[in-house]
C-alpha cells in the first residue's frame, strides 16, 4: 500500500476502526514511504501509563525504530471510558464492554495491514498502569509476543491456581477464555524494570473499602519495587526467566527508564528467529 505524509514520521493518532472510542499514533521510519516490500519491518508496541503519556514513550522508542527497522505502535484508551473519570479501565484487560486486550490486537492488524509488515510477534513495552496491562497481557497471548518489558506496575497479577483473576489465575479461562499456556510463555524473553526511588505508596495500596479492593491484593510487597521482585520470583518459579532492571537515581517516571528497555528490544531485534511464528 503507498503510504502517505501522515503515514510516516510522528503520525497523528488514528481512531481504531475496531472501536473508535480508542486510537492510537506511530512512528513509522519515513524511509518506509519509498518502499514497495516491507515484510522485514518489526513492531513494537508501547503502552501509555494512566497519565496517558502515549506520544513520550513512542518518541522514546523513535531512534530504535529508525536503527532497526521498526514500527512504533501507541494506543490511547482515554480517561473516563463508560465511566466519567474512571483511570484504570484498561490496565485489568476488559472493562465493561471493552476488552483493551482485543482492542490492542485489531490495533496491531491494522497496522500490519496498512504497512504490509509482519506482526505476529510484536515486542511490548509498558510502564506504571501500562506495565498491568503489559503484564497481563503477557499472561493471555505469549504467543503473539517476541519479547515483553513489564515496567513497574503497581498491581501485579501472579502466577497462583489458589486466588481468582486479577490477583491470580485461577478464574482466567473463566473470564477470557483462554488456559494459561506456561511452556509458551517460557519461550518470551521478559525483562521487568523499576527505578530505585520508586518507592512512594500513596496510589498502590489498595484499601477495603475501594472498588478495586480484592482479597490478597497488597500481599506482593508494599512498594513498586517490592511488586516486581515478588512477580519476577513467581515467574522464576514458573520456568520463566527475567532480567531484572533497578534504574538508579529514578523514581516512578518511565520516560526517564528506558534506557534498559532500548537496550534490551535492541538485542531482541537483532535476533530474527525471535519473530518466527
Amino acid at each position: 500500500m503507498k503510504l502517505g505524509y501522515y503515514d510516516v514520521g510522528r503520525t497523528p493518532f488514528f481512531a481504531s476502526q475496531a472501536d473508535q472510542r480508542v486510537s492510537y499514533c506511530l512512528y513509522a521510519p519515513k524511509s518506509l514511504a519509498e518502499e514497495q516490500n516491507r515484510s522485514d519491518v518489526r513492531l513494537i508496541v508501547a503502552m501509555h501509563g494512566t497519565g496517558r503519556t502515549a506520544t513520550a514513550y513512542r518518541d522514546g522508542f523513535a531512534e530504535l525504530a529508525e536503527r532497526r527497522r521498526a514500527i512504533v505502535l501507541a494506543p490511547l484508551f482515554p480517561v473516563g471510558l463508560i465511566e466519567p473519570g474512571e483511570l484504570s479501565n484498561f490496565k485489568r484487560l476488559k472493562f465493561h464492554d471493552m476488552r483493551f486486550d482485543k482492542l490492542l490486537l485489531s490495533m496491531v492488524d491494522e497496522v500490519e495491514q496498512k504497512y504490509g509488515i509482519d506482526a505476529r510477534r510484536f515486542l511490548l513495552f509498558g510502564f506504571s498502569g501500562g506495565g498491568q496491562f503489559v503484564q497481563r497481557f503477557h499472561l493471555l497471548y505469549p504467543h503473539r509476543l517476541a519479547a515483553v518489558s513489564i515496567g513497574a506496575p503497581g498491581n501485579v497479577t501472579l502466577i497462583d491456581e489458589r486466588r481468582d483473576w486479577w490477583v491470580g489465575t485461577r478464574t482466567l479461562k473463566q473470564e477470557f477464555g483462554v488456559e494459561l499456556d506456561l511452556a509458551e510463555m517460557r519461550k518470551v524473553p521478559v525483562q521487568m524494570i523499576v527505578g530505585e526511588l520508586d518507592t512512594e505508596t500513596w496510589e498502590i495500596t489498595v484499601p477495603p473499602e475501594s472498588p478495586a479492593w480484592m482479597e490478597g491484593i497488597n500481599d506482593s510487597g508494599v512498594t513498586r519495587i517490592d511488586r516486581l521482585a515478588t512477580l519476577k520470583a513467581n515467574y522464576e518459579r514458573h520456568g520463566i526467566p527475567v532480567r531484572h532492571d533497578i534504574v538508579p537515581g529514578i523514581g516512578h517516571a518511565g520516560w526517564n527508564a528506558m534506557a534498559p528497555v532500548i537496550d534490551f528490544f535492541d538485542g531482541i531485534l537483532s535476533d530474527k528467529a525471535r519473530f518466527s511464528p
